[in-house]
């Protein structure tokens, strides 16, 4: 048998999470507003989000694999 409180339980702390999400993503825009009026590029401070996720030696092998690709496609 389901217990009614522990389901409500489980249903307010996802309520709960879900604000925080919200509040997280508007923060995570504003800061990208701000950078933005700033003169920084978004698109470009969103890649070196991604980079940074990267581990080190993973994120040089993608890099020198770009450079082969790009050097194969006559492009600097």
């Amino acid at each position: 048998m389901i217990a009614k409180e522990e389901i409500e339980q489980i249903i307010s702390r996802l309520e709960k999470l879900e604000e925080e999400k919200a509040d997280i993503a508007q923060n995570i825009i504003d800061t990208l507003a701000e950078a933005k009026i700033k003169g920084y590029d978004v698109k470009i401070l969103k890649q070196l989000l991604k980079l940074r996720k990267i581990d080190e030696e993973k994120r040089i092998q993608q890099e020198e694999e770009l450079e082969t690709y790009k050097a194969a496609l006559g492009m600097k």
